[in-house]
């Protein structure tokens, strides 16, 4: 999964990063640090698969990972080339969801770019400039479409009618998520990689020793059908160059029981609706997995291998508490836990599925 940070320069964007990653992404106390996307690949440790690996002799744990892309700061304008604009939203456009940094925090040290503190309208202004954004690339779609359309071309001709919709939506500054149905986007619409359809977490970057999130920043959140969580983006990015012991006996004071990274991900899988599996088996790696709940078995074996996916036979699985108990598959087993499953088995949180297929 690809995760791009967005918010207002000096949002706390960079500071984020580097508690979410651990790499010294440069933080300044100045609009526009980041010249370049910053990108991390950052494993997504899970004890579970630790237990799984020892109980089966696995050769080793490979963690399944998530990529964090810092990018620069937007601002007003930025749709039309203000700031460092267009180039920046090209790469938002690359991401599976959006961590959107909104800042809470009072400190007078950190120019504010709007020269006041005022979550809700920085969130706004962001916002906008995606809408902005998404109009004017529907629009351009639309011209060429429409121009298809009157050449009699009956795939261009439903297209341009979804085209309009979304033109008519993005023009009342609403976002294209409205448009989702049951399977979300309509098929022509998801090759545009709409801005406003990406799943958003909210960060309150808030005072150290303060999670309060403001009511109306909370409020907005919800009514976007958004995930919110907080955190002092400066505060865990001096964490990041404490021992990991050290960190955690100052999280316990100020009363923080995970850290950045972990609360991050916790919004982000439950905003996007995933689950963990692992694949294990002797003298061999042991891997994590995520999916979107309620996907099938025959499509967890396309994201550990396409080969799996085409010669699909079945899938031998077994809660991964029920497998450590076990001490392994002969004594799951024994005692009826592991249990065989067709194509159309939809996998639970936790599973450890063993995939055969015909190569």
């Amino acid at each position: 999964m690809k995760v791009g940070i967005v918010g207002l320069p000096n949002a706390g964007k960079s500071s984020l990063f580097i508690a979410l990653t651990g790499v010294a992404a440069q933080a300044a106390n100045y609009p526009f640090t980041t010249i370049e996307p910053n990108v991390a690949v950052v494993p997504v440790n899970d004890h579970r698969l630790e237990a799984v690996a020892g109980a089966v002799h696995a050769s080793e744990v490979v963690a399944d990972t998530i990529t964090f892309h810092d990018i620069a700061g937007l601002v007003a304008g930025a749709h039309a080339g203000e700031g460092l604009g267009n180039q920046f939203l090209a790469q938002i456009r690359e991401t599976d969801a959006i961590v959107h940094v909104v800042r809470v925090h009072q400190n007078p040290e950190v120019v504010h770019p709007e020269g006041r503190i005022d979550p809700l309208a920085d969130a706004e202004i962001v916002e906008t400039e995606l809408i902005y954004a998404d109009l004017e690339q529907a629009e351009r779609r639309l011209e060429r479409v429409a121009r298809a359309a009157r050449g009699g071309d009956r795939g261009a001709s439903a297209e341009e009618r979804s085209l309009r919709e979304l033109v008519e939506v993005l023009q009342t500054g609403r976002p294209a998520s409205v448009l989702d149905g049951p399977d979300g986007l309509p098929e022509e619409l998801r090759a545009l990689s709409l801005l406003t359809a990406k799943p958003v977490l909210y960060v309150a970057n808030v005072e150290e020793g303060s999670m309060a999130i403001p009511p109306e920043l909370a409020r907005h959140a919800a009514a976007a059908g958004a995930g919110i969580v907080a955190v002092s983006a400066a505060l865990e990015a001096e964490l990041t160059e404490l021992a990991p012991s050290e960190a955690q006996a100052i999280r316990a004071e100020f009363g923080l029981e995970q850290s950045t990274l972990e609360t991050v991900l916790r919004g982000a899988f439950s905003l996007l609706s995933l689950i963990a599996f692992f694949t294990a088996d002797s003298g061999r790696p042991a891997h994590s997995w995520h999916i979107r709940q309620g996907m099938s078995v025959w499509r967890a074996a396309g994201l550990v291998h396409t080969d799996m996916q085409r010669g699909f036979v079945r899938a031998e699985v077994a809660p991964w508490q029920e497998l450590v108990d076990a001490r392994g598959y002969a004594g799951a087993r024994e005692r009826g836990t592991l249990r065989i499953e067709g194509r159309d088995y939809a996998v639970k949180d936790g599973d450890v599925v063993l995939i055969r297929f015909s190569p």
